[in-house]
């Protein structure tokens, strides 16, 4: 793990965003609110809020954040659904890696719960939008 404590307490600020590409058939119904499963994109977002918080569970050497805002958003589209995550911390390390594993989770919770009816969805485009740090005031 990389040695931080020498690094000051700043505000941390990442941004995520991804996309799932699904059927048109497979839109109408998540749209519905249809699925068997259940609601598709409330399931997607607490799964990819309570991903951002277990990250440095998944993924190995991250550090461990007190993170102060999570979120999840998704745009929906004809041919599939957008996810976008914003993660902020005070800390000594960023946060673009809980950014990154909410999209990530957020986009395979909404493949698991539309497996049944789209066997032609693919997760794209996974990538960090922005990250930034401030002097806390």
């Amino acid at each position: 793990m990389v040695d931080v404590s020498a690094k000051e307490i700043v505000k941390r600020t990442a941004a995520a965003y991804g996309k799932i590409r699904l059927q048109k058939e497979t839109m109408d119904i998540v749209k519905a609110n249809l699925m068997k499963k259940g609601d598709v994109l409330a399931v997607a977002k607490i799964a990819g809020i309570m991903a951002a918080k277990k990250t440095e569970e998944l993924i190995p050497l991250c550090h461990c954040l007190n993170l102060e805002h999570v979120d999840v958003n998704f745009i929906l589209a004809d041919d599939g659904i957008e996810i976008t995550s914003q993660v902020i911390t005070s800390g000594k390390t960023g946060v673009e890696m809980e950014a990154l594993t909410a999209v990530s989770v957020a986009a395979l919770t909404i493949y698991d719960m539309c497996k049944a009816v789209d066997k032609k969805m693919h997760i794209e485009n996974v990538y960090l939008v922005e990250k930034k740090k401030e002097e806390i005031k």
